[in-house]
């Protein structure tokens, strides 16, 4: 069994990705997990996976975002289905690609990875990346 929790799962913040989002870094995938609200407002280059849909999506994302560096969710708040969506999404691929969650350099502090990729759920959400 995954010994991956959400509170585990390391925050970035806006600052932070705004940066890789302004320098369209090519390693960088960010994940809208919101539904209908998607259509009013996203962050550029996000894709939105919508959390009822996850079942059969969180499989097919841990394969096409295999390549990824850094892989960032978020809901509105990134309160609920955020994190949720980003635990699920690091379980699945460390059952998928058969790694294990590893530390970045072996520090206590430091982001968990799995197989080379780390997860972040956005800080506040869309509605605090919207406050920019």
């Amino acid at each position: 069994m995954s010994n991956i929790t959400i509170s585990s799962v390391p925050r970035i913040s806006r600052e932070e990705l705004a940066g890789h989002v302004r320098n369209k870094s090519p390693t960088l995938a960010v994940i809208d997990v919101r539904d209908s609200d998607y259509v009013g407002g996203h962050i550029a280059g996000g894709t939105n996976v919508p959390v009822n849909t996850q079942d059969y999506r969180i499989p097919e994302l841990v394969r096409t975002l295999k390549d990824k560096d850094t892989v960032v969710f978020h809901c509105a708040l990134s309160q609920q289905r955020g994190p949720r969506s980003a635990l699920r999404y690091l379980r699945e691929r460390e059952r998928m690609l058969g790694g294990h969650v590893e530390k970045a350099d072996g520090g206590a502090g430091d982001a968990p990875t799995v197989k080379g990729q780390t997860v972040y759920i956005l800080e506040g959400g869309f509605v605090k990346w919207q406050e920019m």
